[in-house]
């Protein structure tokens, strides 16, 4: 005769407990990217809706950073690199890269002197199947510590339709609210800008999470210093400038040889905020150079490998991990809408990009 089951034990409960938490994170992480729940006045998809109404957005571009030119090359990690991390990343001799150069503008076919602000982005493929995908920006720190502040800054810079200027009663607020917004503002107005994207240096402002070998974890921020040496614009100049004239000094150096950026890690210390990206450690932080990166070919952005690439910065190889700077969870969840929507406007053929041969948009 059969016995009734026996009800599950505690302890089998709680070996479970951990699995559901998981679940439940997973969940809840895809709700919020979806933007289904999460901060009832911002979305992934409203951050996307602000980029795109504040300037002249081409459908099948990025919503932000539109305007764009592709580069490939390879990355070599140092020798002692290694002994940082467990990626692979930084211990395979070499590694092929496609990256891209960009423009803070949605606007594809603005004057490249119209911002201060140019972004580096790049795409490692290991040996061992993993990726890491690199947003690094000419920014030393970003201009908010909270995506709502970033929203409300930009919300407040966005123009009047009626006068075409933005209220400055509006900045105003905002500056009294997120008073970091004002650091980058000032960095906005009085930074040199570069006669070229080789010699124009890029910072990942965001904090991530190195494990060793050894299971030491460091965490560290990183960029991307040019050993071509830097050349200021001035005011003069950048009015006269060709709206192309970035790219066009990128294919004539680059027609004269390779670019060489090293690739530098700064580590936090204690006290150290990993998770405010509006702030900048001291530069008399630790160092080392982990590696070089060496551009070889650029070509544009509607026939190039980077076009249809989503550099998000959450897709990382075991031995990096992300920090929990909200800005860092945003910007994956933002790019997410972003890569999203142009692909769809790609494929209803509502894209601005020109055809292939095979008439396949790109």
């Amino acid at each position: 005769m059969s016995t009734p089951s026996s009800p599950p034990r505690r302890g089998s409960l709680l070996l479970l407990l951990p699995i559901a938490l998981i679940l439940l994170v997973l969940a809840a992480l895809f709700a919020w990217v979806g933007g289904w729940f999460g901060n009832a006045r911002l979305t992934p998809q409203k951050m996307m809706d602000l980029a795109q109404g504040s300037g002249t957005q081409a459908p099948g571009f990025r919503r932000a950073h539109s305007k764009g030119v592709c580069f490939a090359g390879t990355f070599a990690p140092t020798l002692d690199a290694a002994s940082l991390s467990k990626a692979r990343a930084f211990s395979q001799p070499s590694i092929a890269v496609i990256g891209r150069f960009s423009a803070s503008s949605n606007n594809p076919y603005a004057p490249d002197g119209a911002s201060p602000v140019r972004g580096m982005a790049v795409q490692l493929k290991t040996d061992d199947g993993q990726e890491w995908r690199i947003a690094m920006n000419s920014f030393p720190f970003f201009a908010a510590a909270t995506p709502q502040a970033f929203q409300a800054m930009n919300e407040a810079g966005k123009p009047d339709p009626a006068t075409g200027k933005s209220d400055p009663e509006k900045m105003k607020a905002v500056l009294a609210a997120h008073p970091e917004i004002a650091a980058f503002q000032a960095w906005a107005k009085t930074a040199p800008r570069s006669d070229s994207l080789g010699n124009t240096r890029f910072n990942g402002v965001n904090a991530f999470r190195l494990t060793d070998p050894k299971g030491v974890d460091r965490m560290v921020r990183w960029s991307m210093r040019p050993r071509t040496p830097f050349v200021a614009m001035s005011p003069e100049q950048l009015k006269a400038a060709d709206p192309n004239f970035l790219m066009t000094d990128l294919d004539q150096r680059l027609a004269a040889g390779p670019l060489v950026w090293d690739m530098v890690l700064q580590f936090a210390e204690a006290d150290d905020p990993v998770n405010d990206p509006s702030k900048a450690w001291p530069d008399s932080r630790k160092e080392a150079t982990i590696g070089t990166l060496t551009l070889a070919h650029a070509e544009p952005q509607a026939t190039g490998p980077c076009r249809d690439l989503n550099f998000d910065p959450m897709i990382l190889p075991v031995g990096i991990a992300g920090s929990d700077d909200p800005i860092l969870r945003a910007r994956s969840a933002a790019y997410s809408v972003s890569f999203n929507r142009r692909e769809r406007e790609i494929s209803t053929g509502k894209s601005a990009y020109p055809v292939n041969q095979n008439g396949a948009a790109r």
